[in-house]
């Protein structure tokens, strides 16, 4: 296949190949749906409730930037071999065991006295969230083969992405308020294995009808690179030129360089890094990195700002990012139905650049500043938010072959929470490198300078997303 090939589709005799006893595509989307919400309210727990967690864990100074990554460690590490193997072994199987094992991992999450048991716990969940996400997506991708029917199906994923972001840190204040906080983890538990039972209940098994080997080797060093340089990311926000940092990144570059010549010279590499030819993969992968550098990392700090700036309490700065997030459904939700003769690459584009525009408007929070103050910024960067979920999530399972569209979901996947780890990382950087009278001011001045830098990369990342030229993929 060339290098501006649109990806091949899905024909009735593959299809027929891939699953066996088919389910109605609504359920298997209604299924998917409930996964992704799932997976990014655990993913976003923890964003309201920092400093509570950090007390009952006696978390010390890295404490805090190791509960809010570990997770990431474990999606950005695991999501292309959880994609890979989904469209191997069965992508029911894989989004069946990731449910299991987010039932498992939350309940160590919730049981965790200290910060080691903790992070292990949510590195836990970040690898089931791996296998949901990627095996979720892979499911929709065979349910809804091609045509509108596809555009609206993965829109409602990116609306879900949303939705779990907004829920998130309000259900976690409430919980941990109410009943303490174990009780996030808690409901965490009881949510993955109700997700189990109506898995095993609903879903049909598919799978790719291309026969492929395991790649246990790109497995490790692909996984292992990722997984070294998101940790180096989280060591390095007490200081980067401490000796651990130093070890992390070494690791990463070797296990990322040996995972390149190995995949360039292999016949059927996990990640075939000959996609990056095809535009619309490359755009898919930038989109999806500058996504976790400019939407997360942002959205993981504010409700930090809203507390330590604004004065609002854990619950009160969970319902304010809620505006954010709600918005995005909408806007994700609307975008499905409107947008079906639309190219997902120009959507990424405008959301990008729409939520750049919206981030301004969160510029100059101060401490008299009062929350109304930064809700219609919040409601634009939503709309951007809920274009870009709705185009992405689209991106990931057209820009890459029918019968390895689990693949394409945990790559672009994989791209986005490593570059959640890094913006992260760079958030904290800017943040501490501001002054100020008041531990409160030099709070403002700091999250100031790190929401223009999001509005930096935004538009960047809209600009490239729009300029990006052949082999776009557009509804079908």
């Amino acid at each position: 296949m060339s290098a501006t090939a649109v990806p091949a589709r899905t024909t009735a005799t593959d299809s027929a190949a891939q699953t066996s006893g088919r389910r109605a595509p609504g359920v298997t989307l209604a299924v998917v749906v409930a996964a992704t919400l799932l997976v990014l309210m655990t993913y976003t727990a923890p964003f309201a409730v920092l400093p509570d967690t950090v007390r009952h864990l006696d978390a010390g100074p890295t404490g805090p930037a190791w509960i809010l990554s570990s997770i990431s460690l474990g999606l950005s590490a695991t999501q292309l071999t959880a994609g890979s193997l989904a469209d191997i072994l069965g992508r029911r199987r894989v989004f069946l065991a990731g449910a299991l094992l987010l039932a498992a991992a939350s309940a160590l999450t919730a049981l965790a006295g200290s910060l080691v048991p903790f992070v292990v716990g949510r590195v836990l969940q970040g690898i089931a969230g791996a296998a949901l996400l990627a095996a979720g997506l892979g499911l929709v991708g065979q349910a809804f083969p091609t045509g509108a029917a596809r555009v609206r199906a993965t829109a409602a994923v990116g609306a879900a992405i949303g939705g779990g972001i907004a829920l998130g840190p309000l259900a976690a204040a409430g919980l941990t308020r109410t009943a303490g906080h174990a009780a996030p983890y808690w409901a965490q538990t009881a949510a993955g294995a109700l997700l189990a039972l109506v898995a095993v209940a609903t879903l049909s098994e598919s799978r790719s009808p291309v026969r492929r080997g395991l790649d246990p080797l790109g497995a490790l060093t692909l996984g292992g690179g990722i997984g070294a340089l998101t940790a180096a990311l989280v060591e390095g926000r007490q200081g980067w030129t401490r000796g651990t940092v130093f070890v992390l990144l070494a690791i990463a570059v070797a296990f990322l360089a040996a995972y390149a010549a190995t995949a360039l010279r292999g016949r059927e590499p996990m990640l075939d890094l000959r996609l990056l030819r095809r535009p619309v993969f490359a755009v898919s992968m930038f989109g999806s990195v500058v996504t976790g550098l400019a939407v997360i990392a942002i959205a993981s700090y504010l409700p930090t700002l809203f507390q330590g700036v604004l004065g609002l309490d854990p619950v009160q700065s969970a319902g304010l990012l809620a505006f954010w997030s709600a918005t995005s459904v909408v806007a994700a939700v609307a975008a499905g139905r409107l947008s079906a003769k639309v190219r997902a690459r120009r959507q990424v584009a405008l959301g990008l650049a729409v939520i750049g525009v919206g981030f301004l408007g969160l510029y100059g929070m101060d401490t008299g500043t009062s929350w109304v103050r930064v809700v219609p910024g919040l409601v634009v960067a939503g709309i951007g938010l809920g274009l870009l979920n709705a185009s992405s999530t689209r991106l990931a399972v057209e820009s890459v072959p029918a019968d390895r569209a689990a693949m394409g979901a945990g790559a672009a996947n994989a791209a986005r929470y490593t570059g959640a780890s890094l913006g992260g990382a760079m958030v904290v950087a800017i943040v501490q490198s501001a002054s100020g009278s008041t531990p409160a001011e030099a709070l403002a001045a700091g999250g100031d300078r790190a929401i223009l830098v999001g509005v930096a990369l935004s538009v960047l990342g809209a600009l490239v997303a729009a300029t990006v030229r052949g082999g776009d993929a557009s509804a079908r």
